[in-house]
């Protein structure tokens, strides 16, 4: 069988990671069958779940979390009553922000890694001619640097969440083609939860995905909304657990009500989409319905805590209509039969669809592709992966140019890939996309991070990848010939382009940044 090279790149960069580096041979294996090449990971379902020593389920990392915060309560408490300063808690990082798009141009990349890499040359750092002597007064002279505080030992919340997320990059780094990685992905994006919403969203963000999303990628749509709902996580990012029936027994004992946030977000964002045929009422009635879905608390009284619980005290009795259905007061299984009936809803179906195919094809989806994913998303009742096999048996997801800009996130792991370096601390990956704005599990909003092009290719954020290629470049340059990193990530259907810039590089450091800033390293 004749091996295309092109096809091979497609089925890397489009449906995964891209190719490994080291002796994997992943384009060669691609370009003999690439539909095949990505298919073949939707066979092996069990390939999808994550276990890693020292992972835990959600209520046993609630559970430690309420200890932990017992334990900072009392030691606040000892320090107040022996006069001791308290430490200020520590602040997530803030999420960039993308600005206007620019174009990626290899030749400008390459003239700014020459000024990055000239000025890190040694003998540079001789002071300019307008720079003051050394016995010259200066206004605002900086004071010696100060000692640096001993690195305090991370406490378990930050210890689970680098696990988790240690556990995720090693994967993706690792797996062959990385579609059902990219799956996860997707997925883990679409339902997303953020972890900077306060302790637990933060200590439960990777079981979150381990729970409710991985088991189902592969399995029913309605299987996994109705996993994502009743989850610890979803539930205390989208406060259901505050949400009380108005006529509920909690309800009026506390004068409190309706906290519509998660009903909201489970048609808007979770099923129909904006304009899929819901109005306000829908929203309230849904809101109602899932009343008392909520998690156990540190006291345990009403489950394990930490773990899913439905508090018939909190429920809105009585039956309620969604969406022209009457549904009878059937306590936890009224809301489950709303969920279950919205996941089969031809809104929600076409939501799905145009998602999908943005998200793996193209911004502007094609309109053909969308409906025939559509369809098979009614047909099959919902059937990840018969979804996601007809996205790879479409032409048009082969004939599409490749120029989705890779978020900051496919960048890194594609990066590691090709370098063929499986991380062993989670440490550098998460600094790097709090700095690209793109921190681990945790988007702004319950709409998740962008999905086009335009929100990850401003100015900043190229200027940005930039430096992290030139660092790249810097410390393993020396020991990598990049035109060999060239043939594992693209061989022949790399253009020519890229081929002629990394060869005219300067040093071995410059090509491979250059590589990394390729169009065939940052599109997909």
């Amino acid at each position: 069988m004749a091996r295309d090279s092109q096809a091979a790149l497609v089925a890397l960069n489009r449906f995964g990671f891209g190719a490994r580096g080291g002796a994997s041979g992943d384009l060669i294996n691609a370009a003999s069958d690439p539909r095949g090449f990505v298919k073949a990971e939707l066979t092996r379902p069990n390939g999808v779940l994550l276990e890693a020593p020292g992972l835990q389920s959600a209520p046993q990392l609630g559970q430690a979390v309420f200890a932990y915060q017992d334990q900072v309560k009392q030691a606040r408490e000892a320090a107040a009553k022996a006069g001791a300063p308290t430490e200020a808690p520590l602040q997530a990082p803030a999420d960039q922000r993308p600005g206007p798009r620019r174009n990626l141009s290899l030749n400008a990349v390459a003239t700014e890694i020459a000024g990055q890499m000239a000025e890190a040359k040694p003998g540079n750092n001789k002071p300019a001619d307008n720079m003051a002597k050394p016995d010259t007064m200066q206004p605002n002279a900086a004071a010696p640097p100060a000692a640096k505080p001993a690195p305090q030992p991370l406490n378990v919340i930050q210890k689970t969440f680098r696990a988790e997320a240690l556990a995720r990059l090693q994967r993706a780094t690792l797996v062959e083609c990385g579609f059902t990685e990219r799956l996860v992905v997707f997925w883990s994006n679409h339902f997303c939860i953020s972890a900077s919403k306060g302790e637990l969203a933060r200590i439960w963000a990777g079981a979150f995905e381990r729970e409710a999303i991985r088991p189902h990628v592969l399995g029913r749509f309605a299987d996994m909304l109705k996993a994502v709902e009743q989850h610890p996580a979803m539930l205390f990012f989208l406060d259901n657990q505050q949400s009380l029936g108005p006529d509920s027994r909690a309800g009026q004992n506390r004068k409190r009500g309706l906290n519509e946030n998660l009903a909201r977000e489970i048609m808007e964002l979770h099923t129909l989409g904006v304009g899929g045929g819901y109005t306000q009422d829908d929203v309230t009635s849904l809101a109602r319905i899932i009343t008392g879905w909520t998690f156990a608390g540190r006291q345990g009284q009403l489950g394990a805590p930490g773990s899913f619980v439905f508090n018939v005290n909190a429920h809105q009795p009585g039956p309620q209509m969604l969406l022209g259905k009457t549904y009878e007061p059937t306590g936890l299984a009224q809301g489950e039969a709303a969920l279950a009936d919205i996941a089969r809803h031809p809104s929600t179906a076409s939501f799905i669809a145009t998602k999908f195919v943005r998200h793996f094809v193209a911004d502007d989806p094609p309109p053909a592709l969308v409906a025939r994913l559509r369809d098979v998303f009614i047909k099959t009742d919902g059937d990840l992966k018969a979804l996601a096999t007809a996205l790879v048996d479409s032409d048009e997801a082969w004939k599409a140019p490749l120029t989705k800009m890779r978020s900051p996130y496919d960048f890194l792991v594609a990066s590691g890939r090709l370098l063929a370096r499986v991380p062993e601390d989670p440490g550098a990956y998460l600094n790097n996309l709090n700095l690209l704005g793109q921190p681990l599990w945790s988007p702004a909003g319950p709409n998740g991070f962008a999905d086009t092009s335009a929100a990850w290719a401003a100015p900043e954020g190229i200027k940005l990848r930039l430096d992290i290629a030139a660092q790249m470049g810097a410390r393993l340059g020396p020991n990598i010939d990049p035109l060999d990193l060239l043939e594992f990530a693209a061989a022949d259907a790399a253009s020519i382009e890229t081929r002629r810039t990394i060869e005219r590089a300067e040093s071995r450091q410059q090509a491979l940044a250059l590589l990394l800033m390729s169009p065939e390293m940052q599109r997909r």
